[in-house]
């Protein structure tokens, strides 16, 4: 800088008259386009100004007169990466280090930059070679702490932290990474006390507010969730995770329409965000809200078909009923959400006197798996299997946790232990099999059986098809909702119950209390259809049956539970668009007492069921109560549970293959009384004496698979496909 006027532009630079500065250096480009020195400086001044388009410009015109100087592509690489340019911040920070192999600080940034997208692994590499160097970079021991934990390695992100903390207890980022980091390790409310504490450091942490949320929403504490996300958008506006994760907490709080308006933004930010519209489509189901819903679902199926993380595989299972697909969601799910671990253990054999079986879920309560299931828990043969539950919530203080827990030889409240901890638990409880309760159900805990604690690990009842898993070894199914032509689409080996795969409970009570059509909103004399299915399984294809249905029964009444109130405006205008009176469609409230709503249910004339998402539970219900369901069978094992139950009922002639069929036997029955009392007739002899309902029988098949799982792995001998031979009473 020899020059008069660099040098005095200079000094003014220095003492912090970047204005002035600026304007000598722009006059002396006026004069000479290409003086290095004043591209160089004016650059700088720009970038320190927040003026980063203007500053890569320059920089951009200075490279070309000297590209020797590693300081120029640093610079010029901070101007690209504050400008959302990452793969040219890149290369210009490469630029910097390969003539400057020590140039630390353009190691971190490039370390910085491959974090931002998410290239974990080579981030990490950046920040090990700083560090190996200048290991007193706080910084840098924080940047590298956060690549760990985007690579799932959360022990080692831990003890990066934990590096900071040692110097500096207060560092609002190690603070934030050992927080996140102890979330990974299923140590939540630690967790908490961590976020807490970083944002006392730095009250505007946005990341902290965020993640505390997500953890807050783990624990239920869905309330205090959504003001941790609001607070985080008020620091990063449209910021597109949070907007994601508090539309889920919307959703868990049943506050559906708020939830689609966040999903919608999600995806007017980004149409490719991982699971926003699938949830969004789940969501409009939830309100039946069915306004491009075809666009939506025919894009889903393309994304997932070129391996695009679109949708939860419990989601695909209400708007499709390919068992390709469903096999390709469980599939991508497992690899990004709970992918195989290296086992720390490998299914070892054991020799006990009784075959250990445990059951683990976050259903434990009242939810329909309960409801199916209790009688099942309480059947087992003690003297030949030694039955542990593991549960993933506390208990809701009502009578089904109380039974469940007095089912059990050992019920173990598991809800604060992390993944680890419960494979960890299996494996010192020398567990033989473990049966997964949940699949992709809320509250899974799947990474557990990911680490492979047990030999026999089974997939069964609380998720309608395959978990596509290679760490599940068998799923329990029947052969209606399974066929043999379906083993490809299954990662499970099937194991096959000579009637339904689904358990029931013949000790349930119906109320002597009596119900009346008038004091429920029913007409005394009118036909009842009914179904008492979450509303998500109604879609616009099966409503239009319906509403023929309703036009071509006069005075007949659709029967629904009453849900959110959007949901039943929907439905009731849906109705009207197809030439039906809203007033129509009723909806029956909550009940709070189980035999109260099996005795309420009588009241109804024919269930009809929904597809490609059959009923489970609810026909189990409708059964049970004496109220005939027809079914239309579907090609997916969710859309063929209504044909296992009724053959498993002896009524198969409910049990429709098209649409048009359905609504024809629905029709006939609603016209011909005669032709349906013969039906309630014949379904109140079956419900005592076929399989459907005799819980004793279905735990002694179930017994039976049990036995021929263990002894295969206690043979060594890998799981295969098999069925077992009915078993009924001696």
């Amino acid at each position: 800088m020899n020059d008069t006027l660099l040098q005095s532009a200079w000094r003014m630079q220095q003492a912090g008259q970047t204005m002035d500065a600026a304007r000598i250096y722009s006059d002396i480009l006026r004069a000479n386009p290409r003086n290095f020195d004043a591209l160089f400086q004016l650059a700088n001044i720009h970038l320190g100004n927040g003026r980063y388009g203007d500053a890569q410009q320059l920089y951009a015109i200075a490279v070309k007169v000297n590209a020797e100087r590693p300081d120029l592509f640093y610079n010029q690489g901070c101007a690209l990466q504050n400008l959302g340019r990452p793969q040219e911040a890149l290369i210009a920070y490469a630029h910097a280090l390969a003539r400057n192999p020590d140039y630390m600080e353009a190691r971190n940034n490039r370390g910085t930059v491959l974090l931002a997208m998410k290239r974990y692994s080579e981030a990490l590499t950046c920040f090990d070679r700083v560090l190996s160097s200048r290991p007193d970079l706080w910084m840098v021991h924080n940047n590298r702490g956060t690549a760990l934990l985007g690579l799932m390695r959360f022990k080692e992100a831990l003890a990066a932290a934990d590096v900071v903390l040692a110097q500096n207890p207060r560092d609002p980022q190690a603070l934030y990474n050992r927080g996140a980091a102890l979330v990974l390790a299923g140590r939540r409310e630690e967790s908490l006390d961590c976020f807490n504490q970083a944002l006392l450091a730095d009250p505007n942490h946005a990341d902290a507010y965020t993640h505390r949320g997500i953890v807050l929403a783990i624990l239920n504490r869905h309330e205090e969730a959504l003001a941790n996300y609001d607070r985080a958008l008020f620091l990063k506006p449209g910021d597109i995770e949070v907007l994601y994760n508090r539309a889920t907490t919307f959703w868990s709080l049943k506050q559906f329409e708020v939830a689609m308006r966040d999903l919608e933004q999600v995806l007017t930010i980004d149409p490719d965000y991982k699971y926003a519209r699938g949830t969004l489509v789940q969501t409009r189901l939830q309100c039946s809200e069915w306004r491009d819903l075809a666009e939506h679902e025919e894009k889903i199926a393309a994304d997932l078909a070129a391996g695009k993380l679109r949708l939860n595989p419990l989601a695909n299972v209400t708007i499709t009923d390919s068992p390709a697909a469903l096999l390709k969601s469980a599939q991508l799910w497992v690899a990004n959400e709970c992918p195989p671990q290296q086992p720390v253990w490998k299914g070892e054999r054991y020799d006990h006197q009784r075959i250990r079986v445990a059951y683990i879920s976050s259903d434990f309560r009242r939810h329909a798996v309960a409801q199916l299931s209790a009688g099942l828990f309480e059947h087992h043969d003690r003297s030949r299997f030694e039955i542990t539950a593991l549960s993933a919530l506390p208990g809701d203080g009502t009578p089904i946790r109380s039974r469940l827990e007095e089912a059990f030889e050992h019920f173990i409240d598991v809800h604060d232990r992390s993944d680890d901890e419960i494979a960890k638990l299996l494996r010192d409880m020398e567990v033989d099999i473990a049966v997964d309760l949940n699949g992709f159900t809320q509250h899974a805990r799947t990474a557990a059986f990911a680490q492979r604690p047990c030999g026999v690990q089974v997939n069964f009842l609380g998720f309608p098809g395959t978990m596509g898993a290679p760490y599940m070894d068998y799923i329990v199914g029947d052969p209606t909702v399974i066929p043999e032509a379906h083993w490809p689409y299954f990662q499970e080996k099937v194991a096959y119950l000579p009637h339904s795969y689904l358990p029931n409970d013949s000790a349930r009570v119906i109320a002597g209390k009596t119900f009346t059509r008038t004091a429920q909103g029913l007409p005394e004399q009118g036909f009842v259809f009914c179904t008492f299915n979450n509303l998500f399984k109604i879609r616009p294809e099966i409503f239009d049956v319906w509403m023929r249905l309703l036009r071509g029964i006069d005075g007949s009444v659709l029967w629904l539970p009453e849900l959110i109130r959007s949901a039943m405006d929907n439905l009731r205008r849906e109705a009207e668009a197809r030439g039906v009176s809203g007033e129509r469609i009723c909806f029956a409230p909550f009940e709070p007492s189980p035999e109260d709503h099996l005795a309420r249910l009588k009241l109804a004339d024919l269930f009809l069921d929904t597809l490609p998402y059959n009923a489970h539970a609810t026909s189990c219900d409708a059964l049970w109560a004496g109220v005939p369901a027809l079914t239309r069978i579907g090609n997916s094992f969710a859309g063929r549970v209504g044909a296992s139950l009724l053959n498993a009922v002896g009524l198969p002639e409910l049990i429709a293959q098209t649409q048009d069929e359905y609504e024809a036997i629905a029709l006939k029955l609603a016209r011909e009384p005669a032709m349906l009392a013969a039906l309630r007739d014949k379904l109140a002899r079956n419900r005592l004496t076929h399989p459907l309902f005799d819980t004793a029988r279905f735990t002694r098949n179930l017994e039976r698979a049990f036995t021929t799982m263990w002894e295969r792995h206690q043979s060594g001998l890998a799981p295969e496909h098999f069925a077992v031979a009915d078993s009924p009473a001696p």
